[in-house]
């Protein structure tokens, strides 16, 4: 066969780089292509720079190259650590456009609440969408959902080129309701039973949520954090490259307070995390039979003052409303519930968030679009609610 351009992309386009799961080509990883007579020298970056990544990388250009072109075609492969801008392309979670951290400073808040409708409300909008419950001393997504016993799945990731079929790892698959992908630490737990896990413990497991997980590609992906700022939040933001974080207070002054640790943890010079807007929950109390009544027994306006105070988007009020509660208990977000109040008071938040992630430029490249057949449509458990 005759040594031509189209036959060498398509040969090197059929190679995947193992920590970004894209080809070379698309990646832009191919430095330089050289024919010289019967010879094709190519030089290509990695991701990994260690010898057994690279020698990897060139057995698989130099079986790709000869598949294509013929066993008489000589190849010479040079494999050298990405450089420049590419370095840091992002390796954890290299599909998911947006990753957004929902925090709170304190307990009690309603921070999963929160969490849950707004990942259904931006399913619900077309948008495809993951969610890590990494509140792990009390993780709530799975009731939330209604999936409190199921468990994930397990599938075999594909080898990396050169290797054999046999090294490919197990990948968590997560479980799928109301449209969001969703992986819990209360999968892997007796719901009856407490979790007593020190610190670095509780990093490695969350770790394995995001790196051992078959995520597939998202426009974004939800974490809903423990309350504080400790261990958790600090391995979270070292591994995990966040768009910005959510921070929820109820109106109360103690919890304004440890709200305002919240928004300054994230604006650390070492955390340097975008704050994307705060939102008050429990703002007021409408009881069912005096629907037009509001009773503000947290305090009135408390978060919305702080984020005046601190410069950062106020996003949403949230009221305590007992259908809201209701419809977490039995696993159904009461965004999902059509044109009711409950429903309509998550809109504001949702749709301060699509707009961030449709003027947000993506770390990996690609724009957040959603999807238009399903955009804006109502829930199948609209109706029946």
């Amino acid at each position: 066969m005759p040594i031509t351009e189209a036959a060498i992309e398509t040969a090197l386009a059929r190679i995947i780089e193992p920590d970004l799961k894209k080809d070379i080509v698309e990646l832009d990883l191919v430095r330089e292509v050289v024919v010289d007579e019967n010879t094709v020298h190519v030089t290509v970056e990695v991701s990994n720079p260690a010898l057994h990544s690279r020698k990897r990388m060139e057995e698989a250009v130099s079986f790709q190259l000869k598949k294509e072109l013929g066993n008489d075609v000589q190849v010479r492969v040079t494999v050298n650590a990405l450089s420049g801008d590419r370095a840091n392309v992002r390796k954890v979670l290299p599909k998911v456009k947006h990753i957004i951290a929902i925090a709170s400073g304190k307990g009690g808040v309603g921070k999963s609440t929160i969490t849950a409708n707004l990942a259904a409300g931006l399913a619900q909008r077309g948008f495809s969408v993951g969610l890590v419950d990494a509140d792990i001393y009390g993780p709530s997504m799975p009731l939330m959902f209604d999936v409190l016993h199921e468990r994930p799945n397990v599938k075999k990731e594909p080898p990396s080129p050169g290797a054999s079929a046999a090294e490919g790892k197990n990948l968590i698959v997560p479980v799928e309701s109301h449209g969001v992908k969703l992986l819990s630490i209360g999968f892997f737990a007796d719901p009856s039973q407490a979790i007593a896990w020190r610190g670095p413990m509780a990093s490695k497991a969350l770790d394995q949520l995001f790196k051992d997980a078959d995520w597939g590609e998202l426009d974004v992906m939800l974490v809903d954090l423990p309350p504080g700022t400790g261990d958790i939040h600090l391995s979270l933001v070292q591994a995990i490259p966040l768009t910005g974080a959510i921070i929820v207070s109820t109106p109360q002054p103690v919890a304004v307070a440890d709200a305002r640790k919240g928004v300054g943890f994230f604006q650390l010079p070492s955390v340097h995390v975008p704050v994307i807007g705060i939102v008050e929950n429990m703002a007021w109390f409408t009881p069912a039979e005096l629907p037009n009544n509001k009773y503000y027994i947290f305090g009135q306006g408390g978060a919305r003052g702080l984020s005046e105070e601190l410069k950062v988007p106020f996003l949403a009020e949230v009221p305590l409303v007992q259908s809201i509660r209701e419809a977490s208990d039995v696993g159904r977000p009461a965004v999902l519930q059509g044109k009711t109040a409950a429903a309509e008071a998550f809109r504001p938040l949702v749709e301060a968030v699509e707009r961030t992630l449709l003027s947000t430029p993506s770390p990996i490249g690609g724009t957040v679009k959603p999807v238009a057949s399903h955009a804006h449509s109502p829930s199948p458990q609209a109706a029946t609610e």
